[in-house]
């Protein structure tokens, strides 16, 4: 997510060209809200019977969530890969509702009144060296600091798993 979001910067900033993504988060949606030249469309969609009717209409705005699987279907993807992809996006829901209150890297979870979320490309994450990192200035730290704190880091992590 941080190379997309690095990359959509450096094309408005300094190249200044047209540029398409085709995403769903609202981590990258949300830059509309900071560089003035970037602008959301999505296709306007028709939810009926567990299938999306694409309506061949482009909408301002964000997409409110994923048609990935859909998408794959019409693409002819062997039913059992879309089935497989249901469950897994199921586990990857259920995972995301049990840690609703746990801290997420990258801010606060994107949820409505019903419940309904955005999923993150980086998910959850409560290990105390994530507050080491946070508090790294890395601007000061010579190579052979980086080297030492990135060995030291290694360790922890093989000692807490």
């Amino acid at each position: 997510m941080s190379l997309a979001w690095a990359i959509t910067e450096h094309l408005h900033e300094q190249v200044g060209c047209r540029t398409l993504f085709a995403t769903h988060y609202h981590e990258l949606t949300q830059l509309e809200e900071t560089l003035p030249r970037v602008a959301n469309l999505n296709i306007a969609v028709k939810e009926w019977n567990d299938e999306v009717v694409f309506l061949h209409r482009i909408v301002s705005g964000g997409a409110d969530k994923s048609y990935g699987i859909h998408v794959a279907r019409l693409a002819g993807i062997p039913k059992a890969v879309n089935e497989r992809a249901k469950d897994v996006l199921a586990q990857l829901e259920h995972e995301h509702r049990d840690a609703l209150d746990r801290p997420k890297l990258g801010g606060p979870a994107k949820g409505d009144s019903n419940g309904n979320f955005q999923l993150t490309l980086f998910g959850f994450a409560d290990h105390p060296l994530l507050d080491d990192i946070q508090k790294l200035d890395v601007n000061a730290m010579t190579p052979i600091d980086a080297l030492q704190f990135l060995q030291s880091a290694k360790e922890q992590l093989k000692t807490k798993v």
